[in-house]
């Protein structure tokens, strides 16, 4: 349920109808408005009465909500959430689009430098690398864990990029509080509840991942067990889903982020790396993911994909990445986001 409080309400008003939410046994939500202050009603099992708070002083309406999705929905937050970055002069959401980019993997601090000094060069403006990798197979590299989290602290000191890198499990996720700017759950782990509920407590922005085989609600839902641990900063990111093509590594679901957006206030971003898993459709469905209204892209980049020890064939080299930017950022002028 949404309680609408009027436009001359009072701080004592407000209260009471916090004061009212928590008598029940429920979670209150204090969303500020243009024009007045709602406030959201999390926790209930069933259907309120609305006239339960419309009796209240200070409210003008109460409105039930009928998505189980309460708070990443559109019936919560009408406008676009604008989720602002420390060491970052823009926000993600809100008219940008934001470009993060770097290896799939921390190998080296060479290799990592090298390649955060090049997708700095080329424009991007968040570093991606994985200290933690969760692979398919137990024989493939795992990353250097917190090793790998020093060489990106590293690589955000010299270039001045916040950096984005996936937290596994809650061990991992207090080492990445340590070191990251964003904190990414990945695909494998969209649906790990218990570490979305740590996630919901920490004071960092969250990147989540789609599930390869998760629908839209299921997904929305996910970020509802961030939001309702009280953690707002929470962005989407589409990965790719799993299909019977066999053409692609994923099939990318450029369908989703229009839908997503209608339903959510939430930011969302496009993966087209590990949604082809071919370097050569990366730059075409990153072009194609601005076109139908995502709100920035997280691309891998290696100068030596070849000898990459995760995911080579679908990084971009750093000179393709450097002219998708461009063409990015003429995209924008006509489809009007700031890429910067």
């Amino acid at each position: 349920m949404l309680v609408l409080m009027d436009s001359h309400h009072s701080k004592k008003d407000l209260k009471g109808v916090i004061a009212k939410i928590e008598s029940l046994g429920y979670r209150a939500h204090t969303i500020p408005g243009a024009q007045s202050t709602a406030v959201g009603i999390t926790g209930n099992q069933g259907a309120i009465d609305p006239l339960v708070f419309e009796n209240l002083p200070g409210v003008k309406e109460a409105i039930p909500v009928s998505k189980p999705y309460k708070l990443s929905g559109r019936d919560f937050k009408h406008g676009e959430t604008r989720i602002p970055l420390d060491g970052l002069r823009r926000a993600v959401g809100a008219g940008n689009f934001t470009v993060i980019a770097g290896p799939c993997a921390v190998e080296s601090e060479k290799q990592m430098l090298r390649i955060a000094r090049a997708v700095k060069k080329a424009g991007a403006h968040m570093l991606r690398g994985g200290a933690f990798k969760p692979r398919t197979s137990p024989y493939a590299f795992h990353g250097l864990d917190e090793e790998g989290l020093r060489i990106l602290a590293k690589a955000r000191e010299e270039t001045g990029l916040p950096v984005v890198t996936e937290a596994v499990d809650p061990r991992s996720l207090d080492l990445v509080c340590k070191y990251a700017d964003v904190i990414q759950i990945g695909a494998r782990n969209m649906q790990n509840y218990a570490l979305l509920r740590l996630a919901g407590g920490i004071d960092r922005p969250v990147l989540l991942k789609r599930g390869m085989s998760a629908t839209m609600d299921e997904w929305l839902m996910s970020a509802e067990y961030i939001l309702a641990e009280g953690n707002s900063r929470v962005m989407l990111c589409e990965r790719g889903i799993r299909t019977f093509a066999t053409h692609t590594r994923n099939t990318l679901d450029l369908n989703v982020i229009p839908a997503v957006r209608k339903l959510s206030h939430l930011p969302v971003l496009v993966d087209p790396s590990h949604g082809t898993g071919l370097r050569d459709k990366v730059a075409p469905l990153a072009r194609a993911a601005a076109a139908v209204g995502a709100q920035g892209i997280i691309i891998e980049v290696h100068d030596r994909p070849e000898e990459a020890l995760s995911d080579g064939p679908q990084a971009l080299l750093p000179s393709e990445f450097s002219k998708l930017v461009s063409q990015l950022r003429a995209m924008g002028k006509v489809l009007g986001y700031r890429l910067g």
